[in-house]
């Protein structure tokens, strides 16, 4: 085996995220959204002592199971990546991946409560961020996602099914608009151009839109014009406000250096399981809302009877588990390093007339050592990194019965369960819940009680 060189290879097994796995002189190849039943030539790009990392060049025979993508752009788009399998069958990859990854670390004797779909395959997406950019240097202006290995070509997703009609809208009458004005878009290595991102959130329960338009400060252009041809759409939703956000950052981050509302105001609300949560433009909030109800309902169901008991809601984003808990607990603590998102938190709780949430801005990992609370419960929800090791070693330290930990990174998760389970702690239940048909990715709920 030789790094550069290509093979053909029988896919064999599959690995989180989303990896197929070959055996090529008695080596382990991950190959990358390649999936068992595939036979595929892939080019090595990396190799070890003990397996070696490769590329699909060419899928030389398809698995039995594989079916034609829905999406005109899925060949060419990196926003998708199953679509040639039936969802079905990626819920069982996606079982098998975590389930492989629980045997590995050694974390068993837990009661298994299966893996459940998303409410929707199609359509589930609240919110989209489209870059500006070609897919050609110098080529037509487009709007869209970056291409999988050519991180330069943007590929415009004009008819992309992970989003409503109202999105798709947006985006074809935006793309319109700019073509015609022949506006330059940003260029990251040049740090020259206008356009950078257009970023739509419409709220799946109450149907509310919010368009993000986001530019750097290089040119002085009137959007009255743009503004008056958003509003005239004729939505199946409402349109709630139109922003335009400078960004002069050199990283491709959506960010805001400032922030002008154009048109209504500059946030959305929307539903879960009864409570109402706002949404500003740059607060994390789950991307599938049918998904996180349910989601949200498993978390709920794990706390069982809460009524005299003090939770901790590490990482609580806008405070979405904390409230769907407060209704079962004494009092909610939440922590969130985003001080916006812990405003809408406050926000969100008043409006909801909850009194019994309390949420706090700054790095999880210092606030706990400040608190003089003592949690009963404690509910994690971190990034895909996991829980950082200070803030694992003072959750450790709380000592509470009972800890919900809610994960999108199976990886990550099980590293944090086997110090938990070093400590003290058992893993009682496990149940997987997609929120995010047609890519790789997965939510876990475990719930975890002291020995």
């Amino acid at each position: 085996m030789k790094k550069g060189m290509i093979y053909e290879l029988k896919i064999e097994e599959t690995r989180f995220p989303g990896e197929g796995v070959a055996y090529l002189e008695d080596k382990k190849v991950y190959i990358k959204n390649a999936y068992p039943g595939q036979k595929v030539m892939a080019r090595i790009h990396k190799k070890r002592k003990d397996r070696a990392e490769a590329r699909v060049t060419e899928v030389v025979e398809k698995a039995d199971y594989e079916i034609d993508p829905p999406c005109p752009h899925f060949y060419h788009c990196g926003g998708c990546t199953q679509q040639f399998v039936p969802y079905e069958k990626q819920l069982e990859f996606k079982e098998e991946q975590v389930l492989d990854l629980f045997k590995k670390n050694h974390i068993e004797g837990f009661k298994y409560l299966g893996i459940e779909g998303s409410p929707e395959d199609y359509e589930y997406r609240n919110k989209m961020e489209f870059t500006f950019g070609d897919f050609e240097k110098g080529g037509q202006l487009m709007l869209g996602m970056h291409m999988p290995g050519r991180s330069f070509s943007i590929v415009n997703t004009d008819s992309c099914i992970l989003i409503d009609e109202d999105v798709r809208k947006i985006h074809n009458t935006v793309i319109k608009y700019f073509r015609e004005l022949a506006l330059p878009h940003y260029k990251i290595m040049k740090r020259e151009g206008y356009l950078r991102n257009l970023v739509v959130r419409k709220a799946k329960k109450t149907g509310e839109i919010l368009i993000n338009l986001v530019t750097t400060s290089q040119l002085d252009i009137n959007l009255d014009k743009l503004k008056e041809t958003l509003v005239n759409i004729d939505y199946q939703g409402t349109l709630k406000g139109i922003i335009h956000t400078i960004n002069d950052s050199l990283s491709e981050v959506v960010a805001a250096d400032r922030i002008e509302v154009l048109f209504g105001q500059d946030y959305i609300t929307e539903e879960l399981l009864g409570l109402k949560f706002k949404i500003s433009p740059f607060s994390f909030f789950q991307t599938n809302s049918l998904g996180a109800e349910r989601l949200y309902s498993i978390v709920r169901d794990f706390m069982a009877d809460a009524s005299d008991k003090v939770v901790f809601d590490l990482y609580c984003g806008t405070g979405t588990i904390g409230q769907i808990a407060a209704g079962k607990a004494k009092k909610v603590v939440g922590i969130e390093l985003i001080e916006e998102a812990v405003e809408s938190a406050k926000e969100n709780a008043a409006m909801n007339g909850l009194n019994n949430c309390h949420f706090i801005a700054g790095d999880v990992a210092k606030v706990i050592q400040t608190i003089e609370d003592k949690p009963d419960l404690i509910i994690l929800d971190p990034p895909r990194s996991g829980v950082h090791p200070v803030a694992l070693d003072y959750v450790i330290k709380f000592d509470a019965p009972t800890i919900i930990y809610v994960s999108c990174n199976p990886k990550t998760l099980v590293n944090d369960l086997k110090v938990l389970q070093d400590r003290g702690y058992e893993v009682r239940e496990v149940k997987v819940k997609d929120m995010f048909p047609q890519t790789g990715h997965i939510e876990c709920v475990v719930l975890i009680e002291k020995e």
